[in-house]
C-alpha cells in the first residue's frame, strides 16, 4: 500500500513500513521499520539550509518521489531503486526470488527476478526480547570505486572490495558515508554496531542491533557536488581560527609546568613560529577529576597567560575515564552520569586504576564534566582541548557489554565521540566563544559541527603506518571531517637518535606540512621515569619530541617546513573558509578536483591541498624520487624547480631528503619558497 503524508511517501506491506522523503538537495532519507512507530531520532542528520519539496507519484502498482537530480522508484513488492536526473541507475537493492519482477517504464530493472534463492533486500531478523539485527542488501557495480566511510588503518583509499567494521576503536574511526564513482553519496544513518562489505557481487550492510532502517542518499554530477549536499544535510565545521593553522607542539608527555614553559620559551629563542604547545595526559590528581596536579602544575593562569604573551595557545588533554577512587565516582554514579555494564563490574579500563568513562550521550553528564572543566582550565584562559580517548577506549571491546543513557551501546555506541565533542562545544558556545576547535581521537557522521578536529589515533612510527594514514586522512576528508591530522612520526616508539627514524620523521614532517592541522607528537624512546608515586607524577614520560631533538640536518629541515606553513597561511585560511562554508575537504584525491580524468580515480599517493597545491609525500623509506601523475586540464609548475608541465602525464622527480614533490596548478600563486 502506497500514500503521502506531508510530502513523504509511505509504503506498508505486512509488518513494515517504508518512509521516503526529500532531505535536502538532490537528496533522499529512506527509513523502515517493523515496530509500530519510526523513532524519531535524526541521529547525523539536521534540518538542511536548502530543502527543496520533493515530487511524489502513486501509479498502478508502483511509487516514485522526485528531490531535484534523484528519484525513487517503488515497486509494488517494497523494491527501491534510485536514477538521477538523466534516467542512470545510481544504486537498486538486491531482491532474490520468484515474485520481484516488475515491469516499470523508464526504469531499470532488478537482476534479481525469477529467482528461487528468496533473498529480501532488507532482512529484519528479531532478537529475542523485540528489537532486531538488520541486514540491507544492494546490486553492487563491480567497477564502481567507493570512498570515504571515515578513518580505517589499511592501506586502501578506493574501498571496494573492502569489508570495514562500523564501530570505533583506537586509531579507527566509522564515519560511515561512502562517495561512490557512480554518482551518489550514501550516509548509513545508524550509530549501532555493524559492518559493511563492498563486494563485487553485493553491497551489505548490517547492524547488530537497532529499532529501524535509515540512510540518506545523495546524487551529484561531481565529487564536489555530492560533498556539498552531504554538508548541507550534516553540517560543517566552524571557522578554524588563525592561530590553528601554524605549528603544533607535542610530546608524550610534559611532566612540569617549567618543562612546557622551557620549550616554549626555546622555541621562541630560536625564532621557530609555535602556535600551539600541549599538556598531555596525567597532569591531573586522579582520572576523573579535571584539574591540575598543584604539585606540578602550581600556577596555571600564570603559565597560560606567559604563553600567551609569546603568541601560543595551550592545549590540555581531558580524558572520558573516571576512577573509582576519584573525588567524583560516587556523586557521578549517584546521578547516573557513568556508563553503565550489563555484566559483571563496572570497569572498562584499567590503565593506572579501575575506571569508567562518563556517559557523553546523558545531558547531566555533559553539562557535569563541562562545569568542571570550565572551572578548571577553561577560566584559566584554557581555549583549546584534547578529548583523547574518544571512541570510548576500552581495555576489551566486548560492545554487547555497555549501556548508555540512550540505549545499549550495539544500537547507539557510535555516537559517543560526537557527544563527547558537543560536551566542550555547547559549553564554549555558551560562554560566547566563536571559531571552537578541539582535538578528538574519533568522530561520527556529524562530528564536524561540533569542531571536532580529529586524529589518527595511537598508530606506530613507520613508512607502512604513513602510509596507512595517508589514506586514512583523505577518506576523513571525503566523509565530512575536513579538519583531520596524524602525530607526526607516529605515536608507538621511535628514538630521536635512530638515522632510519629520523628519515621517517622527516618525511612524516614534510607531510604535516601540508596537512589541515601540523601536529607533532609521539612516545619517543627510551622513556624517562615518573616524577612520583602518585598523582601526576606516577605516569612515565617519552624521550624528548621537538624538532631539535633529532640532530642538526633533520632541525634545518622540520624548521625550514615550518617556515612554509607559515607563509602559505593565507591559502590555507582559503580552504577553512570553503570547509566551513561548503563542506569542502582540505586535503582530497585527485579526482575531487578533476573528476572528468578517469586516470585521476586511480592515482592514490598523491593528493591535491585545495585546488592549487598538488601533493606527492615521500611514502617509503630511502626514496629520492618518484613517479607523479599530473592530472590533465591543468599545467603544473614545480615548486621546487619552477619547471612547467602540460597535464596528462606520469613524470618522474626528484626528492631530496629536504624536498616533498609539490606542483601548483596554472599559475597558482602560494608562497612555497
Amino acid at each position: 500500500m502506497f500514500y503521502t503524508e506531508n510530502g513523504k511517501l509511505i509504503y506498508r506491506y505486512d509488518a513494515e513500513t517504508l518512509v521516503l522523503e526529500g532531505w535536502g538537495r538532490d537528496s533522499l532519507r529512506v527509513r523502515g521499520t517493523k515496530h509500530h512507530q519510526l523513532p524519531q531520532a535524526d541521529w547525523a542528520l539536521i534540518a538542511p539550509k536548502d530543502n527543496p519539496a520533493p515530487r511524489v507519484e502513486i501509479r498502478d502498482g508502483y511509487a516514485q518521489i522526485t528531490n531535484g537530480k534523484i528519484t525513487a522508484t517503488v515497486k509494488s513488492r517494497g523494491e527501491i531503486i534510485f536514477q538521477n536526473q538523466d534516467g542512470k541507475i545510481l544504486l537498486q537493492e538486491y531482491i532474490r526470488n520468484r515474485k520481484s519482477f516488475q515491469y516499470i517504464p523508464g526504469v531499470v530493472q532488478s537482476q534479481g527476478f525469477a529467482s528461487a534463492l528468496d533473498i529480501e533486500a532488507r532482512e529484519y531478523k528479531p532478537i529475542l526480547g523485540g528489537d532486531y539485527s538488520l541486514t540491507m542488501r544492494f546490486e553492487s557495480d563491480p567497477e564502481e570505486k567507493l570512498y570515504g566511510m571515515g578513518q580505517y588503518q589499511q592501506p586502501f583509499l578506493n574501498l571496494k572490495g573492502c569489508t570495514l567494521e562500523l564501530a570505533h576503536r583506537n586509531s579507527q574511526a566509522s564515519v560511515p558515508f561512502a562517495l561512490s564513482s557512480a554518482g551518489y553519496g550514501f550516509l548509513w544513518n545508524n550509530p549501532g554496531i555493524g559492518s559493511v562489505n563492498f563486494s563485487r557481487n553485493l553491497t551489505v550492510w548490517t547492524a547488530e542491533s537497532t529499532k529501524s532502517l535509515d540512510y540518506w542518499i545523495t546524487a551529484g554530477d561531481t565529487p564536489a557536488d555530492i560533498t556539498a549536499n552531504y554538508a548541507n544535510a550534516t553540517g560543517t565545521v566552524p571557522m578554524m581560527p588563525d592561530w590553528a593553522m601554524g605549528f603544533w607542539q607535542c610530546k608524550l608527555r610534559y611532566q612540569t609546568q617549567e618543562e612546557l614553559l622551557e620549550v616554549a620559551r626555546e622555541y621562541k629563542r630560536r625564532g621557530v613560529p609555535l602556535s600551539v604547545i600541549v599538556i598531555d595526559f596525567f597532569h591531573w590528581p586522579m582520572q576523573g577529576e579535571w584539574k591540575f596536579d598543584p604539585e606540578y602544575w602550581p600556577d596555571p593562569k600564570a603559565m597560560v597567560e606567559e604563553l600567551r604573551e609569546m603568541g601560543v595557545e595551550l592545549m590540555v588533554s581531558i580524558w572520558p575515564t573516571v576512577d573509582r577512587r576519584s573525588e567524583n565516582f560516587a556523586e557521578m554514579v549517584e546521578k547516573g552520569y557513568l556508563i553503565r555494564t550489563d555484566r559483571g563490574h563496572r570497569i572498562a579500563m584499567d590503565f593506572h586504576g579501575n575506571t569508567i568513562h562518563y556517559d557523553a550521550t546523558n545531558p547531566g553528564a555533559r553539562q557535569y564534566l563541562w562545569d568542571k572543566a570550565k572551572a578548571n582550565y577553561y577560566d584559566y584562559g584554557i581555549k583549546l582541548f584534547w578529548l583523547d580517548e574518544a571512541e570510548p577506549e576500552y581495555t576489551y571491546y566486548d560492545f554487547d557489554l555497555y549501556r548508555y543513557h540512550l540505549g545499549p551501546n550495539v544500537q547507539i555506541g557510535n555516537l559517543y565521540p560526537m557527544m563527547y565533542a558537543q560536551t566542550f562545544y555547547d559549553g564554549m558556545a555558551a560562554e560566547g566563544q566563536e571559531n571552537i576547535i578541539n582535538l578528538l581521537r574519533c568522530a561520527w557522521a556529524g562530528s564536524q559541527r561540533y569542531g571536532a578536529l580529529v586524529w589518527s589515533g595511537d598508530i606506530d612510527s613507520s613508512f607502512r603506518s604513513l602510509r596507512n594514514q595517508f589514506t586514512a586522512g583523505l577518506n576523513m576528508g571525503l566523509a565530512g571531517i575536513p579538519w583531520w591530522t596524524t602525530d607526526i612520526g607516529g605515536f608507538h616508539g621511535g628514538n630521536p637518535n635512530d638515522p632510519a627514524f629520523r628519515e621517517c620523521l622527516v618525511r612524516w614532517f614534510q607531510y604535516g606540512a601540508f596537512c589541515p592541522v601540523m601536529r607533532l607528537h609521539g612516545d619517543r624512546e627510551p622513556h624517562s621515569a615518573p616524577l612520583g608515586t602518585s598523582g601526576g607524577g606516577v605516569c612515565v614520560s617519552g624521550a624528548a619530541n621537538e624538532i631539535w631533538s633529532y640532530g642538526d640536518e633533520a632541525y634545518a629541515i622540520c624548521k625550514e617546513y615550518i617556515d612554509i606553513r607559515q607563509r602559505i597561511q593565507p591559502y590555507i585560511k582559503q580552504l577553512m573558509e570553503a570547509a566551513h562554508e561548503t563542506g569542502t575537504p582540505v586535503m582530497r584525491p585527485l579526482f575531487y578536483d578533476f573528476p572528468a580524468d578517469e586516470a585521476a580515480w586511480s592515482i592514490e599517493d598523491a593528493y591535491m591541498f585545495g585546488p592549487d597545491l598538488l601533493v606527492a609525500p615521500i611514502l617509503y623509506e630511502g626514496a629520492r624520487q618518484r613517479k607523479v601523475y599530473l592530472p590533465v586540464g591543468a599545467r603544473w609548475k614545480n615548486a621546487w624547480t619552477g619547471e612547467v608541465l602540460d597535464g596528462g602525464r606520469t613524470i618522474t622527480v626528484d626528492a631530496p631528503i629536504e624536498q616533498i614533490p609539490l606542483f601548483l596548478r596554472d599559475g597558482a600563486d602560494i608562497a612555497i619558497r
